[in-house]
């Protein structure tokens, strides 16, 4: 197939050439048409279609050969001057050639009407002195087009290269952000169980169940940036059962879930560091714990996911005062990263009680590992 597409590519190519060529010569078919009927008889425009294909696809034969001659000897530093007296001497060469070609067969084609030339060299003449310098300029015009059009390439496919090794460099720093995540979080439930070892050894034993439970679901995602909020709900869930075992009662879980939003496609691994962060920062320190809400919720094409607790909030409810871990500064990084301007991230507290995280993301559709724009 590859193959196939190789052989298409020069002929379509070609094809326009051929089709460019026509152009002009039907131009210049109107243009001796119109001469025509106001210097003299009208001419059968078959005729006049004839001279001037012929003296068109001539040229085209000489294509491949200027082109040739274009890639062979190019205008580059170390060989300009080589390449100036090859192009100069072959403008002037080939139309040479081409005029030849043409004194030869156009008059047994009737052109130039109207006029008899006596030999072959009389005719050769008059050929070059109305047509030699527009075949010398049309040398230099295909030259200046296969430059133009190289360097256009060149361009484009350096564009290319940069959007890919940009794209790349990109998923590079998001599986980065993303895998520091893990460890992160791993160490953390380990040192809770490590802590429960001794004094609830059921629980630990059931905790080390439970995060064997998680680490296949992480696994499970491990190579994708994002996932369906149903997915990433029941990594939270895994997680929560976790936390729930070492807290007892002094954890209340609330979520809030439109289900227009459980298709959505969100980042892997997004809400369980805010809920970490909830649960470290805000209910851990207080004897009686407390009770965090989670909520997503699709407006208007966009997609809201939030994180509550009415934990011990903030001295003076100074956000400026967090001192953010690695959990909320990759959370803040990934975001950049995948939606850039299109996303918000925002903390916020009050004198009091509680602290509220809040993100939007442009809505869409999460379908067979790819997302879609609804």
């Amino acid at each position: 197939m590859d193959s196939e597409n190789k052989w298409k590519r020069p002929a379509v190519k070609w094809l326009m050439i051929a089709g460019v060529w026509t152009l002009i010569a039907l131009f210049f078919t109107g243009e001796t048409l119109m001469r025509s009927q106001l210097d003299g008889p009208s001419l059968p425009w078959l005729r006049v279609l004839g001279w001037q294909l012929f003296s068109c696809y001539l040229w085209l034969a000489f294509l491949p050969l200027i082109l040739w001659l274009g890639r062979r000897f190019r205008f580059e530093r170390g060989q300009l001057t080589r390449s100036l007296m090859i192009h100069f001497a072959a403008a002037l060469v080939i139309p040479l050639l081409q005029q030849g070609i043409d004194a030869f067969v156009l008059p047994r084609l009737g052109y130039p009407p109207g006029r008899h030339l006596d030999s072959f060299l009389a005719t050769y003449k008059s050929f070059l002195l109305f047509n030699y310098p527009i075949n010398v300029a049309a040398y230099w015009a295909t030259i200046g087009a296969q430059y133009g059009i190289g360097y256009y390439h060149m361009y484009r496919e350096r564009e290319l290269r940069a959007s890919q090794l940009e794209a790349k460099l990109a998923q590079s720093q998001l599986q980065v952000l993303k895998m520091q995540l893990h460890p992160h979080f791993l160490f953390n439930t380990l040192n809770t169980i490590s802590e429960l070892i001794h004094k609830d050894p059921d629980v630990a034993e059931q905790m080390v169940t439970n995060l064997s439970d998680l680490l296949r679901l992480a696994l499970q995602t491990a190579g994708g940036q994002e996932v369906p909020l149903q997915q990433e709900l029941d990594f939270l869930e895994k997680y929560l059962e976790i936390e729930q075992m070492r807290f007892h009662d002094r954890l209340l879980v609330r979520m809030e879930i439109d289900p227009d939003a459980l298709n959505a496609s969100v980042p892997n691994m997004i809400l369980q560091p805010l809920v970490e962060n909830a649960i470290r920062h805000g209910i851990a320190p207080l004897d009686c714990g407390g009770r965090i809400e989670i909520r997503a919720a699709r407006d208007n094409g966009r997609l809201s996911l939030r994180v509550s607790d009415d934990g011990q909030g903030l001295p003076g409810g100074n956000i400026a005062a967090i001192k953010e871990g690695v959990g909320l500064a990759n959370t803040r990084a990934r975001l950049k990263h995948l939606y850039g301007a299109e996303h918000r991230f925002e903390l916020r507290g009050a004198p009091g009680p509680g602290l509220t995280l809040e993100m939007t993301i442009p809505y869409r559709r999460f379908v067979s590992g790819e997302q879609d724009e609804d």
